[in-house]
């Protein structure tokens, strides 16, 4: 596991509670930094996550909100700011697959279950959502020259088993990433890791010959951990100082 001083830093993280985004929440703070853990409002897996590492003796606030809704995004992103004093790393992770993908298989031909409400769910969260926190926090990461770093998928890169609003989602998230290093630079970096198949929460109920396929077309013959995302997040939030604008993906070699 790589490491970094990130003493008296403040760090918000989106879709904290599980995961990759909980890894990278456990992985800054471990660092030094005072993070926010972003979570949607009634989440009680949040608050035990965040009771656990507090008595660790790690600095972990709660930062409740819905970023695929406009206003409440912005809203947490305000009242986290208010809370740290201050932003440096902004880890735009929070995402979904979609209500309707949730334990089911599509075929890619299948287009007649690929609903409006589809769409807009998903792009709201995945792609709009990156944009409005990432905006409001712009101010305050420019006063740090601070890092933004957003969580895509090689599912925007490639269509690899993933539906495909997910993945065109990521895709969109992989060009905003570019857009977004231009309009804040030279102040802040913007970058964004792209993992393979990673065994999460998220990924439980994948079906089993899903899961073996992916891990048997990887090179380095297993799934991706959320701890091997956040060490790839930490390099970009802590280090690549002359890097922007760049997507890195992270799949064990499987694309």
């Amino acid at each position: 596991m790589i490491s970094a001083d990130l003493t008296g830093r403040a760090a918000l993280v989106t879709g904290g509670a599980s995961g990759v985004g909980l890894a990278t929440v456990e992985l800054l703070a471990r660092c030094g930094a005072t993070v926010a853990l972003n979570h949607r409002p009634g989440n009680a897996e949040a608050g035990r996550e965040i009771a656990r590492l507090n008595g660790a003796g790690l600095e972990i606030i709660a930062a409740p909100g819905d970023v695929g809704k406009p206003g409440e995004a912005e809203r947490m992103i305000e009242a986290a700011l208010q809370q740290l004093g201050r932003l440096d790393i902004l880890v735009n992770n929070a995402a979904t697959p979609g209500t309707p993908s949730k334990g089911k298989r599509f075929h890619p031909r299948d287009l007649d279950v690929v609903t409006e409400e589809w769409w807009q769910e998903v792009l709201s969260t995945n792609l709009v959502g990156p944009f409005r926190c990432t905006r409001a926090a712009a101010a305050a990461l420019r006063q740090t020259s601070g890092a933004v770093v957003n969580t895509a998928s090689i599912a925007g890169i490639a269509p690899v088993g993933s539906n495909m609003v997910y993945g065109a989602s990521k895709a969109g998230l992989i060009r905003l990433t570019a857009y977004l290093a231009r309009a804040l630079a030279p102040e802040v970096r913007v970058n964004a890791v792209a993992p393979g198949y990673v065994d999460t929460p998220w990924t439980k109920d994948w079906p089993e010959d899903l899961k073996e396929s992916a891990i048997k077309r990887t090179p380095l013959r297993r799934a991706c951990t959320p701890a091997d995302i956040a060490e790839v997040i930490l390099f970009f939030a802590a280090g690549a100082a002359m890097v922007t604008g760049q997507t890195l993906t992270v799949d064990g070699g499987l694309l």
